[in-house]
This record gives structure tokens, C-alpha cells and sequence, in this order.
């Protein structure tokens, strides 16, 4: 009654597991309807209700850079590697919507398209990431089970089968640490065989471990040359392509099919010179004649034997166009987003009552310090203006000031928001220039001069303090 993966199941095993007297967890029933196959992705009609075509809305951000491949090719000067970022809405028909953030109709994603030579893959060192790290490789494979080791040895185990893929599970595993992801709950799933997209070599799943258990928020993809090579077929454009130099030109023996103008004038007349170049720009000769010649123009030809002679010629090759590689990033932000708040909220006791603590990073909190004169009179507010003034004009740097209700307040609320410092100006700072700097994460506090903790700030080294 319990599969590992139905997605993967068809309707028909679905069905068959079902009469096996599996019961409902909710009402113990056992008497279940046929399962049924559902489309995903919503559709619509663009222009009149009737004359309409059918669309759908984008379930992914990627498609629309792969169209664009040809522009981008020239941006980055028609050299590999490169890649394209695009972030927006991507739209699902989710069955049941619920678990917070986790499953929407209307979702944010941000997706890389890292266009590669599939023959000189690049590959950063991986021996930064020294850190141990949660696998979970392919259950069908040869690695089946839990494993703990680095980067650089899954790659090297074969557990990670390309040193790209691994290159952006590391950056992965970096972006989730720097915006507060707990490292003791994140892991990286490889697919298996049976769930694999038609599209890729190697995927992996990066899931983070929150209120509803182990959730995708990433995913990275070989998708090796599908989609290009897809678009390439069905628009017929040789755009799609990039250029492989040789090291040393190389000899070649090759079947031409040289075209016969006598033949083809006065057959195609204002198209022959249209079928002559498209006859000398085949890469692939057919192996036999007649065949249908696809024309720049998206048009066919007809080509029959007394229009071509086929012959074998000695040619220099200096290089070879190619289809490049795609590896795929695709990050969940509404996932990651939610990850965040599930990890760094903490509740605990204060005199009696529950007490919020939100440790969010300061990279992604709203802002880096708080500003909190004791009183706003007797010249403490002035000084607490002067530092909120100082501190939002240092670069990535913002303050919030703050002079209502009690001190004991305001520390609650720096606290509930994710405020990682809090400056308090007291009366203490009226005679010797030195505030109180306060740790979000145990409330510990020390004293320093304001001259030092603007340093400090400046810095990104106001923990030194402690």
C-alpha cells in the first residue's frame, strides 16, 4: 500500500495498488475510484473564445532564454561557457493547494541556464567546500543510501556524474547557508531512473527539512542538448549552434552532393539559388536520392538524381559547430523564503511568557541594527539620530530608530523581527560617548564608544565586540 515514489506510477499500477485493500488514513474506507490522469498546466485561449489557439501558462521560466539563445550567443561573443538568470511566475494546477508556501497555484522561481561545451565542461575546484555534506543518490544506482562526504567525493565516486553539476550544488549549497538555512537540514537528491525528466542526464533535488518534512526548493538538471536541439528541429534555424576550434586543422574524406544547375534553373527557376546554398550548407548528406531539402526560408525542395552528383571530396576542417549543453539550476523562491522563516524562528520563555525570536541572517534581514534611545529627550534622542544618520549612509548597510514604548518593548520587537544588533543610547552616553550594543541571538550586551561600533559596522565586524 506505501510506494516511494507514485509519481512515477502509471494510472493502470495506481489502480492495482489500490484494490489491494488499502485504506483511507481519514475514514478507514477502502473502496476507491478509478484513478485518473490530470493536466497540470492551466490552459487558455489567446484572441476570440472560438477562433482562438489554445496556450498555457508557463509552468517554468526557462523556455523563452533558449529562444533567445542566439542573441545571447553574440552578447557573451560566441564563447562557451555562459549562462542567462530570469526570475518570475511560474503557474501549476496544483490538485489540493496547502502547507503554507510549499503548494501554489501561482508560484516565484528563479532559473540559470549555463549554456557549456558538452566536450570541455567547466568545472570549478571543488576542494573549498571541505564541509561534509547529506546525499541521497539514485536508489536504483550502485550508491543507493544516505551518504555524508564533500563535494569533491561525490563527484569523484560517480555519484555526482558531471563536475558542472556539482559546481552549482556547491553555489547551492553556499546561497542557502548565506540567507539562513540551517546546514544540518539541507540534503541533495539525485533522481531515479524512474522519476528522471525526458529531458535530462542527471538531476538533482536540493530539499530542505521544515513543518512538513524534507520539501524540494531547488533544482539542478543536465539537461544536456534537448531543448536546443528540439527547437533546432522544429524551426529548422542553424542558430542554435556554437563553434568548436581545433587545436590543429584536420583532413577529412566526405560525400558532397554537388548540385547541377542545368537541372535545377529551370526546375526552381527564382528559387534555384535558394536550393544550390542549401544543398552545399548540408551537414548530414542523405544516403539516398530522392530526399526533401529544407530551404532557409523554412520551404522545401524536392531533389531528384539528375539534379546533384554525389562525390567524395578531401576537405580541411578547422573546427565543427556543435549544439551546446544546458546545465539548470531552477530555485523555488516562495520555498526557500518559507525555509527561512521555519528555521531561524525560535519561541521561548521571558518572566512567564512566550518570547519570539527570529535569527534570520543579516543578509536578509529587514535591517542590520537598531537605533533605541532610553528616552527620546535629554539630548538621547539627538545622539540616536546622529548614529541612524550614520549607519544608513554606509553602503548595504540600513538602521532602523526607534524611540516608543518601553526599552524592554522595543528589544521584544528588534527581536521578533530578526534585528541581528540593537544601539541603545542611555544617559551613560551623555558623559563619556559610549552605548550599549546588544546581541539579538542571546541578548548578550557590552559597552563601546560610538566611534567603535561604527567601525565596527562599517566593517562587518561588529561581533568582535563580544
Amino acid at each position: 500500500g506505501r510506494h516511494e515514489n507514485p509519481d512515477s506510477l502509471g494510472v493502470d499500477e495506481i489502480n492495482a495498488m489500490l484494490t489491494d485493500g488499502v485504506e483511507c488514513p481519514t475514514c478507514s474506507e477502502s473502496k476507491w475510484s478509478d484513478a485518473r490522469s490530470m493536466d497540470l498546466m492551466f490552459s487558455t485561449r489567446i484572441g476570440a473564445k472560438k477562433g482562438g489557439r489554445v496556450a498555457y501558462m508557463r509552468p517554468e521560466t526557462a523556455q523563452g532564454m533558449f529562444m533567445l539563445y542566439p542573441a545571447l550567443f553574440r552578447h557573451f561573443k560566441q564563447k562557451l561557457p555562459f549562462g542567462a538568470i530570469q526570475t518570475g511566475k511560474g503557474y501549476r494546477n496544483e490538485i489540493s493547494p496547502r502547507q503554507g508556501m510549499i503548494r501554489l497555484r501561482e508560484f516565484n522561481m528563479a532559473e540559470l541556464e549555463y549554456f557549456i561545451d558538452p566536450e570541455e565542461p567547466p568545472c570549478s575546484d571543488l576542494s573549498a567546500w571541505g564541509e561534509s555534506v547529506s546525499f541521497v543518490p539514485d536508489p536504483d544506482g550502485s550508491h543507493a543510501g544516505v551518504h555524508a562526504m564533500t563535494f569533491s567525493e561525490a563527484l569523484g565516486s560517480g555519484i555526482i556524474r558531471h563536475p558542472t553539476v556539482a559546481c552549482f550544488l556547491a553555489r547551492t549549497w553556499d546561497f542557502l547557508i548565506g540567507v539562513g538555512i540551517d546546514s544540518t537540514r539541507i540534503r541533495f537528491r539525485q533522481h531515479a531512473s524512474t522519476e528522471m525528466a525526458h529531458y535530462a542526464d542527471d538531476c538533482w533535488d536540493c530539499e530542505l527539512h521544515g513543518e512538513y518534512g524534507w520539501v524540494e526548493c531547488v533544482g539542478i538538471a543536465n539537461r544536456t542538448c534537448h531543448d536546443l536541439l528540439s527547437h533546432e528541429q522544429h524551426s529548422g534555424s542553424k542558430l542554435l549552434r556554437a563553434w568548436r576550434q581545433f587545436d590543429e586543422p584536420r583532413s577529412e574524406a566526405r560525400d558532397v552532393l554537388a548540385p547541377n544547375g542545368a537541372s535545377l534553373g529551370p526546375t526552381f527557376k527564382d528559387r534555384a539559388g535558394d536550393v544550390m546554398e542549401a544543398l552545399q550548407n548540408l551537414t548530414e548528406i542523405p544516403e539516398s536520392v530522392p530526399f526533401e531539402l529544407t530551404l532557409t526560408d523554412g520551404s522545401t525542395a524536392q531533389i531528384t538524381d539528375d539534379m546533384v552528383t554525389r562525390r567524395s571530396e578531401e576537405i580541411t576542417l578547422h573546427g565543427e559547430w556543435f549544439t551546446p549543453h544546458v546545465i539548470e539550476p531552477a530555485f523555488g523562491i516562495d520555498r526557500i523564503i518559507w525555509h527561512i522563516l521555519d528555521h531561524c524562528y525560535t519561541e521561548t520563555q521571558k518572566k512567564g511568557e512566550n518570547y519570539s525570536i527570529m535569527r534570520l541572517n543579516q543578509s536578509v534581514a529587514p535591517f542590520d541594527v537598531a537605533i533605541l534611545p532610553l528616552f527620546d529627550k535629554d539630548g538621547m534622542d539627538d545622539i540616536a539620530r546622529q548614529i541612524w544618520a550614520s549607519v544608513n549612509s554606509m553602503p548595504g548597510l540600513r538602521g532602523e530608530l526607534d524611540a516608543n514604548k518601553s526599552i524592554g518593548r522595543r528589544y521584544a520587537r528588534v527581536d521578533e523581527i530578526g534585528i541581528p544588533w540593537a544601539i541603545t543610547v542611555d544617559h551613560t552616553t551623555l558623559e563619556d560617548g559610549s552605548v550599549t550594543v546588544r546581541r539579538r541571538d542571546d541578548q548578550e550586551q557590552v559597552r563601546a564608544s560610538i566611534e567603535d561600533v561604527l567601525s565596527k559596522l562599517a566593517s562587518d565586524s561588529i561581533s568582535t565586540l563580544f
